[in-house]
């Protein structure tokens, strides 16, 4: 019995796919992604170049070191209730409670390390201001999931219902200060100059190590691995990044602790979104959540997690502005906290639509929020015309949104 004669097919050795990607077709799927309208971060880096050359040519003090640690301890509050909007919506939802959320989370800790017989220590304050947190979440997550009531009434009724909270607890007393140093060193701490090289170090070390083993654990698996060149660049470029920012804090007062706690909470929330099955989960709901309950996913139990993550993020986001403010007051979770965390959101990526979005986008949005207000401040420009500003920002970047995703389902991507 004879083999059968050998093919050209059979001579010519299977491409391995775990091979890894070139240069040069890196950039080409870029390209093609650019093309297609997947644009990724590229406008909101664009608008924030933008923004610093036109504030940093009129007033001096923008670039400035003591300037720049401003910012980092301004836009902690919000990028930190940023990063709960964006789970919400990524569902497709809207949460306009997290302002007086995080007004309510704040009294929380007021009330609680007041010194007096009843005082709590300072750690077993801001867990109460979480469960807080949690817990109305909780409560305004199953009335949209289990009764159906659409989350823009749920949560507007709660912006007037915790509002009200807030104007209950405080009382006739109108402010309350905050005496407990351990809250206060929350956003009024700053890391020595040695401090700052370590904390430098350690997240280079610790991106090079997360990339590492993503390549490693797609090779395994037998999958494209990407381009070694452009993970060395990119880790040269995060590398820059975080060593410019460590020596242009210690010129000033140092890298505040507060910096540390939002960067620890975004990559801790970035883990949560792109690599556990609940982070798939909340991505698969906000694309289609008929698709996501038919393939099993329990969409209702989704749906309240979620708010109750941003509800709690709201509550961190509390403490951390009454931490900066020494103080709580009437207004608290009140002015333009809501409309920016909402704003931040949406500026830095995500999508209104549901189901795009990354969690980095809380501190890319909050970043441009903060930046205008900052510049717009020391040119000692009317708040109104900060407010127009903001508003025709946000809506380029909804319409940019809207433009882009028109793009992909053109290419049917």
């Amino acid at each position: 019995m004879s083999d059968a004669a050998p093919t050209a097919s059979d001579s010519i050795p299977a491409a391995r796919t775990d091979a890894p990607q070139s240069v040069g077709a890196a950039i080409r799927d870029f390209w093609n992604g650019l093309r297609a309208g997947d644009l990724g971060s590229l406008p909101i880096i664009f608008g924030l170049l933008v923004i610093v050359v036109i504030f940093s040519s009129k007033n001096e003090n923008f670039l400035t070191a003591g300037n720049f640690v401003n910012l980092m301890v301004q836009m902690a509050g919000v990028t930190t209730i940023a990063i709960g909007v964006v789970f919400v919506l990524l569902l497709g939802e809207i949460d306009l409670s997290v302002g007086f959320v995080s007004g309510v989370a704040g009294v929380t800790v007021a009330k609680l390390v007041l010194p007096d017989a009843n005082q709590t220590s300072a750690f077993v304050a801001i867990a109460a201001a979480l469960v807080v947190g949690a817990a109305i979440g909780l409560l305004q997550g199953t009335i949209v999931a289990k009764i159906g009531v659409p989350s823009f009434v749920v949560t507007l009724a709660g912006l007037l219902a915790w509002q009200g909270v807030v104007l209950l607890a405080i009382g006739e007393g109108g402010t309350i200060v905050i005496q407990d140093q351990r809250i206060l060193d929350i956003a009024n701490r700053f890391l020595s100059d040695r401090a700052g090289w370590l904390l430098a170090a350690l997240a280079i070390a610790l991106y090079a190590g997360t990339k590492l083993l993503g390549i490693l654990g797609r090779r395994r698996a037998g999958l494209p691995s990407g381009s070694l060149a452009v993970v060395g660049a990119k880790l040269v470029a995060f590398a820059a990044a975080i060593l410019a920012v460590v020596a242009v804090s210690n010129r000033d007062r140092g890298f505040p602790l507060v910096g540390v706690i939002v960067a620890a909470l975004l990559v801790f929330w970035t883990y949560v979104a792109k690599r556990t099955a609940f982070g798939r989960h909340v991505y698969a709901v906000g694309g289609n959540a008929e698709a996501a309950r038919r393939s099993g996913i329990n969409v209702d139990r989704v749906r309240i997690a979620v708010f109750m993550l941003c509800s709690a993020m709201a509550a961190f986001g509390g403490i951390i502005l009454a931490s900066r403010l020494f103080s709580v007051d009437t207004n608290a979770g009140g002015g333009t906290l809501l409309l920016d965390a909402i704003a931040a959101a949406v500026i830095g990526g995500t999508s209104l639509f549901g189901g795009r979005g990354e969690v980095k986008s809380a501190l890319l949005g909050a970043l441009v929020i903060v930046s205008v207000a900052n510049g717009m401040g020391l040119l000692g420009l009317s708040a109104g015309l900060q407010f127009l500003v903001t508003g025709l920002i946000l809506l380029a970047a909804v319409t940019v949104d809207s433009l882009s995703r028109k793009r992909l389902a053109a290419v049917g991507r």
